[in-house]
């Protein structure tokens, strides 16, 4: 039947009526070309006024939702909802698509807003904004083009794209809760501004960071939903809020609002050069110039055209028009000056569901009814609206009577309705039924109307009878949905919802069951969806409710139907087959309610449901489309979207046989090579017990691949080509090959770690692209010249590549996956990025081919399918191309095509080349492939003649052929033919067998062939013979003149070995002969294994079989003689050993240790204790499936299932021995033999059917060269050594300061939480009560008061060493030196000391390092803390920075979750590598000018410590850390890495590293923790410096100016050895500089050095700079070391503060950042406090312990320990007689110091419910308030102890200090936010007017006092990390000294400015 191809005919989009107008807003501007541009349904349309006509962007697949106009407006960005929503960007004009960006957002994109281009904007940051900017547009195109997109998700991401290449710059998560517009800042670089619900946000990007700042409300306006907003100069925002203000923002502080502006929410702002325009809910349209000062005012709601009710949701002002959109799908166009008068342009249905259509039974109209209760007439002619009359309810369908005057309507409600369709006034109103009439239908004469209800019935209505009803019609038990009356109106038919059809007599309604009877009845119409004639339009597995309607058009012999997918398909009629062909058409977003033949069949109306869009379609019937063929491109393109139907087959030839098992391969793997690291980490406890045992040592010998016999022909094509100086490369198994045809050697590239399936050549013929088989396959791009990578691309493929192709040019390259849709990539190969993508098809594809004269068209061919694709931004659109002509070129398939200069040459199946003209024309010379055609010198043998030809290519005067059989040949234009290369067929090989005394081979294939090889020079096949059956095993006899084959069937024969002719053959088993083997010696014995489970023994002398070898309970797989040649081994499937002996075959029991002394004849056995170190770890997955034993019995080669050769030590006892392992086999190994001498090794690939040659190079031999094995893949089990640093760095756990929590265990309700008790003495305000007393005592009384009024950060004492490294650096010439702490980076100045920040981390800083490159001066990377790698600002990132003036040039944000470590740059200084504290240990490189991620791969499962770039280098780095160095290259976008070969030097060891150097000559220097230094050559170890150090090697530095390397290490100082040591260029001679630290051991941890000088950075926090020449150390900067700092005392009156930390030391500092002096206590320190006098200071410690030193000697005044536990705070009292001391035991003692230094307690306070926090004295010494860990707050007597409880005399108390964090005068200080951190510490200035105090965020803050208000304003200072330990005023209120916790004991002092404002805490 025809319906099994798609009709000819063809649709195109003519016009669409609508707008979408709701939940949608600014979607509707004027284009550059005058045009108005706006969307509906999935569909974009440019609309030009002037000639009435639409033109249609048709790229999205669902609802378009947002749009926006390019600033240069022709260019439009749409974005659409769906699961996998995507951005099209297009051009206005031509219509074409430029750009998709997808794979990002999720749910759909909200809103979407253009940057100015690159150039422009900065030439409009310098006029600021002048008109005639517009002019300069077209010359400055260039820069990024960037385009911000907000989703729909949860997060409603923001992303930021550069569209033009389709690359995400930068994303971030938006709000939570939505966003309703977005907008670039166009005055300012990198500004962004968004607003939403309840907020409005101003953006900053910068690297690949976008950060975020929320909008200030304040009191200038409310808090509340912003819908919309626009950016103007300085700075300034509008915005438009639901209460119809305008908010006017300056930066990020609302400075005013404009009420009232609108009565109702403002939908839309739009900016333009006059000024702005506003639309709101309230109708109407204000103009406002460019200081937002009102122009007028345009009320649509008053005009002619207006309703009430009008909701404006869109608006554009250009010149003196303005375009308005409304709720109600109507687009309205004013003019300025008849502002009363809008033009209505556009009008369509709105809310609801549009449900009913009809078309005029004789006129080119349609109508439609909707929920909206409208029903409109459209001409279809004019393209517009001519008749709208509203109904009572939501309509849901419409008939038209036959002679056209009625309009019948049903309505949702069970009623209908009859019309006059000339007035549109009522002829009836009947409800007879309750639910909704979904159809009704006039009879074809006009008598009767059928009205078909959901309730299943079907009503008939008399017409003439004034619609009186006439029948009923009961059959159905499911709603109506379609009726079809027959012609003569005698017959109805109606479906229903159950899918079922039923035909009713008319007029009474009486059901027809006999089907005979309405058999020949004729339908006036089809539109039901089911019934014979319609059986094709359903897919073969659908829901009957898919399909929503039909429209047959019998003339045209077409039906068109409608469906829930919002396709309109176009099939034959009748259309009988189920999965007929047909055409599509795209274009509405969901479901297409209903479709609709016009009344002459010219249009299709089709109408959507939620779209609520009407479309008609122009029909193009079948003449007309031979016309159309010259029609101008433009009009073609509309049918382009009109995909044919799924395929085309109808008239397709059969598939060739060759092509169709090709077609039925699979590069589906079981496990793939990228698995295996899994594998291994889940074997890893496996293996652990099992390595308690030291493990067998690696043999020393080695292999080198020499020659591989084979070439992938059978299932690869055009993968042959000539190189530029004349070699020949290409591909088999996992190798590329490249053959030097003069010499007959072989280079290999061994980049490929599975099959490679396709090769390409560069157009210079000097680069090669390979793609492979993979989970995730892999391109590798390499140099013919080198054979190194030059660029590898993966991440878009499944499973494999099948085919590649470079661009003319060279810079592209296209490749096909084979996954199920066969993608198609495109790439930019040397940059690694993609630039485009597309779905290939369903089917193989076989070829890709880019267009050498047009770089953006590639096609693609394959199985019955030829696509021509054009590149689009991101995405490939394809079109189809008429087909000129064929031309019968072979007979069979053409295979292989390649085109010349002149004319084209070809080869096919039938094994013929033939040359061609250059119109294929004539064809000029065949050659045929034949023996008798072979060169008299060719070496090797043509297995058959023409045999079927796989690629061509042509060069040096030759053409070279590939054959399916394996063979390469080139032809001599002038006839003779050479053989090149040759290999097995198709088939597994695993039969292989070397000669006794001759270097030659022989090897047997499924593909029937016996073949023998010469493995000498010639390397040629020698020999071959067919067989009737294919083989799996052969031997030769031990004299080398026979030579024994088992087949497949069971037989086995014995051949001569010379001539191959039969000697002898025996059959007497059914399964696969796995084995043979001939006894030692005489060779007078033959076994035979078999798959049946027996060995046969027979005699050869005597031919007969002489025994059987029983007892197997599996397949043998392989067996050996013993060398006596009178027992056998027998290996099993099931894993089994046996021993049998010969010749009767009587099976033996032989104990273990037996078994070790026997001598062994041959050994290929795979199991017994000798080999049990073969099997790998992941046993389970692979299985070893050979081995073979050398001569001399020490190594022992194995092959395996996953294409791996093995060498190990013999015997291999012991589990998972260490081996040398190589790769060039793609999957299984099937056989190895090492030949008689030794001195090769021959190794068979089953599936890859090559035969490749191995040259064994002994251990002298191998130091000249370098291996390319890897080494044994488990890390060396000898512990990389113990260091206590070491350790304590790897198991450190990084916390993000948003997640800290109390740095102290308080317990209890929090203060801004708890109930206020009553006072009992609430004075009244006006009291004649004496004047409260003040809270503090003050002791600048007499000086006028003013508070402080901002603090900045002045000094930081301290640095980070204890677990960072190399991250002390010289700048300016060392005049400066670069460190960071806590989250600070700090340049120090060495000469003066001042110091300066970067204060823009918000976490930690980890790692710090200094661009080198004289381009990049003074530039900074420093790498810090985060949590998870969400991109927001918590995640871990990168910024790169101006030393001098602090300006952040990049922030990179990154998916290193926990933080990064490791910072450095490359050589150029362009690019950042950075390495993180995932549990992968990510590492990534950057281009970070851009905020671009270049590549990024899993490290090492270890912690790694340090990665470095070669100092000469943009490509090389090194990575070390715990067990393990790694030598990386950045190939492309992907980083390849060599492990660290420590295989040269005996008894090396992998030790942990942890610093790396460099040298010339690609020399590497790693430290390590048992401070030897390894030196690397590339990446093998070649010698170690013992001892460089003591202790652990920490830090290395590599000097650019002389190569020279200092070291830094642990060491006790003595008098030759010191910690750190500058050393030559090749690390032989040193001399080494002792730090006087006064250390017991110095331990260095960054080390850089300068002009004569060397800077140190120690764990102990110092940095130290010393002198080359005379050794001098210079301290430049000390701090405390380990625990966090609690204790702090400022000098009563100067300038100097003391320090207390838990390393045991108190240090006096004074303000100018010098250390005076420093005391060991012995043990650790909590609080310290000077006495009033300050000649005195109290020390208390963690054991409970306290003293007091005198300050003048330092001499201990005296000490006591009352308590077990630590000692929290100390105190003097101020009259200096009493000594309050506070611990950990909820207790505060009292000292007496008049009695003495004795310091008997004289009492304590009671009753404190939990431990003291901190304790003031009142100014009259008479009373001590405590804080304690409940968040209480007590005040006691001193010193009897008794606790006060009078509230009012609490009150008047004075205080000498105030250092509490509780009470009532400092409520304010505890922030919303306290649930999981507390405020710490508190101060108040000498001064008592400003309160500082610290928390666990690492927050200072600054108040005034006394604060009682909840949530206070303050201003907040960042610098310290987490957890402000302490807090306190030097004298005088100079200056605040604030101590850290967890941030390297940082001390940092901030000076005070004068009074800004202080800011309310949001």
């Amino acid at each position: 039947m025809a319906a099994r191809s798609a009709p000819s005919c063809h649709l195109r989009l003519e016009w669409v009526y609508g707008y979408r107008g709701h939940q949608c807003r600014n979607n509707l501007y004027y284009t550059a070309a005058k045009e108005i541009v706006y969307f509906v349904a999935g569909v974009g349309v440019v609309y030009s006024p002037r000639e009435h006509r639409q033109k249609f962007y048709r790229g999205h697949s669902d609802d378009i939702i947002s749009l926006a106009l390019h600033p240069e407006r022709v260019l439009v960005a749409t974005g659409q909802v769906g699961k996998e929503p995507y951005i099209c960007v297009w051009d206005s004009y031509t219509m074409q698509t430029v750009s998709v960006l997808k794979d990002i957002h999720t749910h759909g994109i909200a809103c979407l807003a253009f940057d100015l281009d690159g150039q422009i904007k900065k030439l409009r940051l310098r006029l600021n904004y002048l008109p005639q900017v517009t002019q300069l547009v077209n010359e400055t195109r260039a820069g990024t083009q960037r385009l911000v997109s907000v989703g729909l998700d949860s997060k409603n991401a923001v992303c930021v794209w550069d569209w033009k290449r389709g690359k995400v710059l930068s994303m971030a998560p938006g709000h939570t809760d939505r966003i309703f517009d977005i907008s670039w800042d166009l005055y300012q670089p990198n500004k962004l501004v968004s607003c939403g619900v309840k907020h409005i946000k101003f953006w900053s990007l910068c690297g690949n960071a976008l950060t975020p700042k929320r909008g200030v409300f304040g009191k200038t306006g409310d808090l509340q939903t912003i819908l919309c907003l626009a950016c103007a100069r300085d700075e300034l925002t509008y915005s438009g809020a639901l209460s119809g203000d305008i908010y006017v923002w300056k930066g990020i502080n609302l400075v005013r609002t404009i009420q009232g502006a609108h009565t109702a929410g403002i939908f839309s702002m739009n900016a333009c050069e006059e000024g702005f325009a506003t639309g709101g809910r309230d109708g109407c349209i204000r103009l406002w110039d460019l200081t937002f000062k009102p122009i007028t005012v345009i009320d649509l709601r008053e005009t002619d055209q207006g309703y009430k009710g009008l909701s404006v949701r869109s608006v554009c002002w250009r010149g003196d028009h303005i375009l308005v959109g409304t709720q109600d799908s109507e687009i309205f166009e004013i003019v300025v000056h008849e502002r009363n008068k809008p033009f209505l342009i556009m009008q369509g249905h709105c809310e609801g569901e549009l449900w009913a259509l009809a078309v005029h039974p004789n006129k080119p109209l349609a109508v439609t009814g909707s929920d909206d209760r409208s029903v409109r007439i459209w001409s279809l002619v004019d393209h517009a609206l001519i008749a709208r009359c509203n109904m009572e309810e939501p309509i849901r369908c419409a008939a038209v009577n036959v002679d056209g005057i009625h309009l019948a309507l049903g309505m949702k409600d069970g009623s209908f309705t009859v019309l006059r369709v000339r007035d549109m006034t009522e002829v009836v109103h009947i409800k007879d039924r309750k639910e909704a009439i979904h159809e009704l239908k006039y009879s074809p004469d006009g008598t009767y109307l059928a009205v078909g209800c959901n309730d299943s019935s079907v009503d008939v209505y008399g017409v003439a009878q004034r619609y009186k009803k006439v029948g009923e019609c009961v059959g159905s038990l499911s709603f109506i949905t379609h009726l079809d009356w027959s012609s003569d109106s005698r017959y109805l038919q109606t479906n229903d919802g159950n899918g079922k059809r039923h035909f009713y007599r008319m007029p009474g309604g009486k059901e027809v069951t006999n089907k005979e009877d309405v058999k020949g009845v004729h339908w006036a119409s089809w539109t039901c969806v089911s019934g014979l004639e319609v059986n094709g339009i359903w897919p073969k597995y659908s829901d009957i409710n898919d399909i929503n309607s039909v429209d047959g058009n019998y003339i045209g012999q077409v039906l068109v139907t409608a469906d829930d997918y919002g396709i309109i398909k176009l099939f034959r009629y009748p259309c009988l087959r189920k999965g007929a062909k047909f055409k599509k058409y795209f274009g509405h977003s969901a479901h297409v309610t209903n479709v609709r033949w016009s009344h002459d069949y010219q249009w299709v109306i089709s109408i959507g449901g939620a779209d609520h869009s009407v479309f008609q379609w122009k029909f193009i019937p079948e003449r007309k489309l031979k016309d159309a063929l010259h029609i101008a491109p433009q009009e073609s393109l509309a049918d382009s979207n009109s995909d044919e139907s799924d395929s085309d087959m109808s008239d397709v030839p059969e598939l060739d046989s060759e092509i169709e098992q090709e077609t039925q391969l699979t590069y589906r793997r079981q496990v793939y090579k990228e698995d295996l690291p899994q594998l291994k980490e889940q074997c890893k406890e496996k293996q652990k017990s099992a390595t308690s045992k030291r493990r067998q040592q690696a043999p020393g010998n080695s292999i080198r691949l020499h020659f591989v016999h084979g070439y992938r022909g059978y299932d690869c094509r055009s993968n042959l080509f000539y190189t530029q100086i004349g070699e020949i490369v290409y591909h088999v198994a996992a190798v590329g090959v490249i053959y030097n045809r003069q010499q007959n050697t072989q280079r290999f590239y061994l980049g490929h770690d599975d099959d490679i399936l396709c090769l390409a050549i560069h157009p210079l013929k000097d680069y090669v692209a390979t793609g492979q088989v993979g989970r995730d396959p892999s391109i590798h791009i390499w140099d013919t010249e080198t054979i190194k990578p030059l660029s590898i691309l993966k991440g878009y493929h499944q499973y494999g590549v099948c085919a590649v192709d470079f661009s003319a040019d060279g810079k592209r390259l296209a490749s096909v996956g084979i996954d199920d849709s066969h993608t198609i990539v495109l790439w930019d190969w040397r940059k690694g990025e993609k630039l485009s993508i597309a779905r290939g098809s369903k089917d193989k594809i076989f070829v890709v081919k880019m267009n050498p004269y047009v770089p953006d068209k590639l096609i693609t061919a394959g199985i019955k399918h030829m696509k021509f694709w054009r590149r689009a931004g991101d995405v490939c659109i394809w079109r189809d191309v008429f087909l000129v002509k064929t031309v019968k070129a072979h007979d069979g398939p053409v295979f292989s095509m390649h085109a010349l200069e002149k004319g084209f040459v070809t080869g096919g199946k039938d094994g013929v080349v033939a040359l061609w003209d250059d119109s294929f024309e004539r064809c000029l010379k065949t050659y045929a492939i034949k023996r008798a055609a072979l060169a008299p010198g060719s070496k090797g043998l043509l297995l058959e003649d023409n045999p079927s030809i796989r690629a061509i290519s042509l060069g040096h005067g030759h053409i070279l052929v590939g054959t399916k059989n394996g063979e390469i040949l080139e032809v001599d234009k002038s006839g003779p033919i050479t053989l090149l290369v040759q290999g097995h067929m198709e088939g597994e090989v695993w039969g292989l067998a070397t000669h006794p005394y001759l270097p030659i081979c022989a090897t047997v294939s499924d593909d029937k062939t016996l073949r023998i090889w010469d493995l000498s020079p010639s390397h040629c096949m020698l020999a071959v013979r067919k067989l009737k059956k294919g083989g799996r095993c052969c031997c030769f006899s031990p004299d080398g003149k026979a030579l024994a084959v088992g087949l497949n069937d069971g037989s086995f024969l014995m051949a001569n070995a010379d001539t191959l002719e039969d000697l002898v053959s025996f059959h007497h088993r059914k399964d696969i002969i796995s084995d043979i083997q001939f006894s030692p010696g005489s060779g007078k014995y033959l076994a035979v294994a078999s798959h049946d489970s027996f060995v046969d023994i027979y005699n050869v002398i005597s031919s007969k079989r002489v025994g059987i070898c029983k007892g197997a309970t599996s397949y043998i797989t392989h067996i050996d003689w013993d060398s006596r040649g009178k027992l056998l081994q027998v290996n099993t499937g099931a894993k089994e050993q046996l021993f049998f002996e010969a010749p009767r075959g009587k099976k033996q029991t032989i104990p273990i240790v037996e078994v070790e002394k026997i001598s062994w004849a041959s050994w290929t056995s795979v199991l017994g204790v000798c080999c049990e170190g073969i099997w790998p770890v992941i046993g389970e997955v692979t299985d070893v499936t050979a081995s073979c034993l050398t001569s001399d019995k020490m190594v022992l080669a194995t092959g395996d299932d996953l294409g791996f050769v093995k060498l190990f030590r013999y015997p291999a006892k012991g589990k998972f021995g260490k081996f040398k392992r190589y790769v060039a086999h793609s999957t299984h190994v099937t056989n190895v033999r090492w030949t008689y001498d030794d001195s090769m090794l021959v190794t068979l690939g089953g599936a890859d059917m090559s035969l490749m040659v191995w040259t064994n190079e002994m251990e002298s031999y191998r130091e000249k060269r370098i291996c390319d094995s890897e080494e044994s893949d488990t890390d060396s089990e000898e512990d990389g050594g113990y260091d206590s640093d070491v350790t304590k760095e790897n198991e450190i756990s990084y916390n993000i300061r948003a997640l800290s929590t109390n740095i102290r265990p308080m317990f209890g309700i929090k203060p801004h939480l708890q109930q206020k008790e009553p006072s009992v003495d609430e004075r009244p305000p006006v009291s004649r009560a004496p004047p409260q007393p003040e809270k503090l005592q003050t002791n600048n009384v007499g000086k006028k008061k003013r508070p402080i009024e901002d603090l900045v950060l002045e000094l930081v004492f301290g640095y980070r060493g204890r677990d960072c490294r190399n991250n002390v650096h010289y700048l300016n010439d060392g005049d400066d030196i670069i460190y960071h702490t806590a989250s600070v980076g700090i340049l120090h100045n060495v000469a003066t000391g001042t110091q300066s920040f970067y204060q823009e981390h918000n976490d930690d800083i980890l790692c710090l390092t200094v661009n080198q490159h004289p381009k990049f001066i003074n530039i900074v990377a420093t790498g810090q803390v985060g949590d998870s790698a969400d991109m927001s600002a918590t995640a871990p990132s990168i910024h790169i920075w101006d030393a001098v003036n602090k300006q952040t040039l990049s922030i990179l944000r990154c998916y290193h979750s926990k933080g990064v470590c490791s910072v450095s740059f490359s050589a150029t200084g362009k690019l950042l590598l950075s390495v993180g504290l995932d549990p992968e240990h990510t590492i990534t490189i950057w281009r970070w000018q851009e905020g671009a991620k270049i590549a990024s791969r899993a490290g090492h499962n270890q912690r790694i410590f340090v990665a470095e770039f070669r100092p000469d280098s943009d490509t090389q780095f090194v990575s070390v850390g715990v067990k393990h160095v790694k030598f990386w290259t950045l190939a492309g976008r992907a980083l390849l890495s060599k492990k660290g070969l420590l295989s040269t030097l005996e008894d090396a060891r992998m030790q942990t590293m942890l610093a790396v150097a460099f040298g010339a000559n690609n020399l590497t220097f790693t430290g390590t923790i048992s401070g030897d230094v390894c030196v690397w050559k590339d990446h093998i170890l070649c010698r170690v410096v013992a001892r460089a150090h003591n202790g652990p090697v920490f830090a290395m530095y590599t000097t650019l100016r002389d190569g020279l390397i200092v070291t830094g290490g642990k060491e006790r100082p003595s008098k030759e050895g010191g910690a750190v040591k500058l050393w030559d260029q090749e690390l032989r001679r040193c001399r080494a500089f002792r730090l006087e630290t006064g250390q017991v051991t110095d331990c260095v941890r960054s080390v850089c050095r300068g002009k004569g000088k060397i800077l140190v950075g120690t764990r102990n926090a110092e940095i130290i700079e010393v002198g080359e020449k005379n050794a001098a150390c210079n301290v430049l900067v000390s701090g405390h070391v380990d625990g966090p700092i609690w204790g702090l005392a400022a000098h009563p009156s100067r300038e100097l503060f003391l320090s207390a930390a838990e390393d045991g030391t108190v240090r006096l500092w004074d303000v100018a950042g010098k250390m005076l002096n420093k005391v060991n206590l012995g043990h650790a320190a909590r609080t310290v406090c000077y006495s009033p006098e300050g000649d005195m200071v109290a020390i208390g410690m963690k054991n409970g312990e306290f003293m007091i030193l005198l300050v003048s000697s330092l001499k201990i005044w005296g000490k006591k320990r009352d308590r077990r536990c630590a000692i929290h705070d100390i105190r003097f009292s101020p009259d200096s007689r009493y000594l309050a001391v506070g611990s950990n035991e909820n207790s505060v003692d009292f000292y007496d110091l008049m009695l003495g230094p004795t310091l008997n307690r004289i009492s304590y306070c009671k009753d404190i419910p939990s431990f003291v926090i901190q304790m003031d004295f009142s100014a009259d010494s008479r009373y001590l308030q405590v804080s304690s860990g409940c968040y209480k707050r007590h005040v006691y007597e001193v010193p009897s102890g008794k606790h006060l409880l009078d509230h009012a005399a609490i009150d008047r108390i004075t205080w000498a200090s105030w250092t509490s964090i509780l009470g009532d005068e400092v409520m304010g200080i505890w922030s919303r936010h306290a649930e999981k951190a507390d405020v710490t510490c508190a101060c108040v200035s000498h001064s008592g007017i400003s309160l500082v105090t610290g928390d666990d965020f690492g927050m200072v803050k600054l108040f005034d006092f006394p604060c009682p208000e909840k949530f206070a304003k303050h201003k907040r200072f960042f610098g310290h990390s987490a957890h402000v330990t302490n807090i306190r005023f030097t004298s005088g209120d100079r200056h605040v000294i604030s101590a850290g916790g967890d941030d390297c004991r940082s001390v940092m002092s901030w000076p005070q400015k004068s009074r800004p404002l202080l800011v309310k805490e949001p």
